[in-house]
């Protein structure tokens, strides 16, 4: 019968790619477990998804998270082996959000989450990675992030996650938006 654990992180420390351990709390894991959250975050709003964009796009960005971990668990010496994020995907990252966001109609205020399941699962993806975000962005200023084109990926793919939540809220025929300054509820 397979193991499904190995016991080597019982110390509190985990390994990263290439030589070397660092505590659990370490910036690094901290910033890669949480662009895993992000991309579970996204998995759920994708499985919720009435729209093909919510679908098919989330996949593809999802798959791009796993290279952002990847490049994030790795060793100063191995990032770049594992590098794949660059400039062409955040141009696609960009024109995606363009694209969708000239598709949904904008509200005027701070929108509530929740009119619809699918666009709610969205708006917890874009906090989730905001939170990345900012865990990369201190990696960054702490000199530890080779690949300058991680922080402005997560930061369009935040917004990106904000379009997705309107387009799947028009797309379940919400007409307006719960606003964070009221609506008369």
């Amino acid at each position: 019968m397979p193991t499904f654990y190995s016991g080597q992180g019982d110390d509190g420390y985990t390994g990263l790619l290439g030589e070397g351990r660092v505590a659990k709390y370490h910036a690094k894991p901290e910033a890669y477990g949480t662009v895993d959250e992000a991309s579970a975050a996204l998995g759920l709003a994708r499985s919720l998804a009435m729209t093909d964009d919510g679908r098919h796009l989330t996949k593809q960005l999802q798959r791009d998270l796993y290279h952002v971990m990847s490049e994030l668990a790795a060793t100063e010496v191995e990032a770049a082996r594992f590098r794949t994020i660059d400039r062409s995907r955040l141009d696609w990252l960009e024109a995606n959000i363009e694209r969708i966001g000239g598709a949904v109609k904008m509200p005027r205020d701070f929108v509530l989450g929740g009119d619809c399941t699918a666009g709610a699962a969205f708006d917890l993806s874009r906090t989730v990675v905001r939170r990345a975000e900012r865990l990369v962005a201190r990696l960054a200023h702490e000199g530890e992030l080779a690949n300058p084109t991680l922080l402005p990926y997560l930061n369009r793919l935040s917004s990106l996650c904000f379009l997705l939540a309107l387009l799947e809220t028009q797309a379940a025929g919400v007409e307006g938006f719960s606003l964070a300054k009221g609506d008369g509820e």
